[in-house]
């Protein structure tokens, strides 16, 4: 059997057909998956191996750039001939549903999917209304980076587990031209982690108003979640107007005289680069929670995987879905690109690799921005990083917060009011 790899703008083959000598008719099940979410000798075996398994269907894998997806995606889903799976952003999914054009999925997560078993971080934001539109497949997040020399000379000999003890650690690192860490103003990913750790949300359904949207960094738990990035983020040189990437935090940490940041695992090979003596220095741990029982909450990132609604073979659609999630390719995929896997019970398959160990624990307490349609349109001109600035300049945490939650809420109002 051919395999039908296609990527970028690599043209379409034919999709269906009968098989020669015989009265079988060969359909083909498109796939969109983002450049860079899984590699191409991956790609090449789950085809492969799809199509051993699946001898009357062609599979055939499109790689798309994340840049300008949104656009993409919605034209697509309303297009007779657009692809049967995509692989969204596990956070863009509430925005295709109401476009009305996913396919309810929420039959087979319970039956064949294995959903009880999810991560919250990818499951939640794929849930719109009751119904389960998408799939979880891969997720990342934050964990503590730290450069084990700096831990040494301060006498710290294991990574803290619980808030309390991480504080009182980065004040013993944060001594002489050392940084205890370095935590830009804006980094409002980990504050959200710090929020939720406290019982708040960054924005919450009104009461018997499906789909309105209030802002809730005023609440008191919010509050408390803003309060001890403030004890954090004093304990070090971190800009309090810039987010991580203003400078990059990996150029930053490769000096060599910063303790920790707050970052995805594969930033290491970012420092190592920049810096190859620290090759082998570099650690890492979960975010710390409230006590030790539990690592903190972490905003998860990653990809579910959705059906569009229009798809003509929604069986084969499901069943590639199904394979992808499946154990097996699940592994090979979290040990090929250093992803956690999709199930919390799946965490022992990267339990050998420091830093996706630490991200897996995480994981389990991970959690995604609110299930409104119109997020992104908070994002574009983030409300939550210009409190954060504020607050870390001095300004009344309460006062700035409330008028934060309601530019949200205006954000938020699909009525446009």
């Amino acid at each position: 059997m051919s395999l039908s790899l296609a990527i970028a703008a690599t043209a379409l083959l034919p999709g269906c057909g009968a098989l020669p000598g015989t009265g079988e008719e060969k359909r083909t099940v498109t796939v969109w998956l983002m450049r860079g979410s899984a590699s191409a000798e991956f790609i090449k075996r789950f085809t492969t191996d799809f199509e051993n398994q699946n001898s009357g269907i062609d599979l055939e894998i499109r790689l798309q750039e994340w840049t300008g997806i949104g656009d993409k995606v919605k034209t697509a889903l309303k297009d007779e001939n657009g692809p049967d799976v995509i692989e969204v952003g596990n956070t863009q999914v509430a925005q295709y549903v109401d476009e009305g054009g996913l396919y309810d999925l929420t039959l087979e997560s319970a039956r064949d999917l294995g959903m009880k078993d999810w991560l919250p971080g990818l499951a939640e934001p794929g849930r719109y209304n009751g119904s389960q539109y998408g799939i979880p497949w891969y997720a990342a997040n934050r964990v503590v980076i730290y450069n084990k020399d700096l831990f040494e000379r301060a006498g710290i000999e294991q990574p803290p587990k619980t808030r309390a003890q991480w504080i009182a650690d980065t004040r013993r690192l944060d001594s002489g031209t050392d940084q205890g860490i370095y935590l830009a103003g804006q980094d409002w990913y980990t504050l959200a982690g710090f929020i939720w750790d406290e019982g708040g949300e960054l924005a919450t359904e009104a009461k018997g108003s499906r789909g309105v949207w209030e802002g809730s960094l005023h609440s008191p738990d919010a509050l408390r979640g803003m309060e001890f990035y403030q004890e954090l983020q004093a304990l070090g040189e971190g800009p309090r107007d810039a987010d991580e990437e203003h400078p990059p935090q990996a150029g930053v940490f490769a000096k060599g005289d910063v303790a920790q940041i707050v970052a995805v695992p594969g930033t290491a090979r970012a420092i190592e680069e920049k810096n190859p003596e620290l090759k082998g220095k570099l650690g890492f741990f979960p975010v710390p929670g409230k006590t030790a029982a539990k690592p903190g909450a972490v905003f998860t990132g990653g990809s579910d995987l959705v059906v569009r609604g229009k798809t003509d073979d929604r069986k084969s659609a499901v069943a590639v879905i199904e394979a992808l999630v499946s154990k097996k390719w699940q592994k090979d995929l979290a040990r090929t690109m250093n992803y956690v896997p999709n199930k919390t019970t799946l965490a022992s398959l990267v339990s050998d690799e420091e830093g996706v160990a630490a991200m897996a624990a995480g994981a389990a307490r991970g959690r995604a921005t609110p299930a409104s349609p119109q997020w992104a349109a908070v994002e574009a001109d983030n409300p939550i990083k210009k409190y954060m600035s504020k607050v870390l300049d001095g300004g009344d945490p309460a006062t700035e917060a409330k008028a934060a939650s309601r530019r949200i809420t205006r954000e938020l109002d699909v009525r446009g009011s």
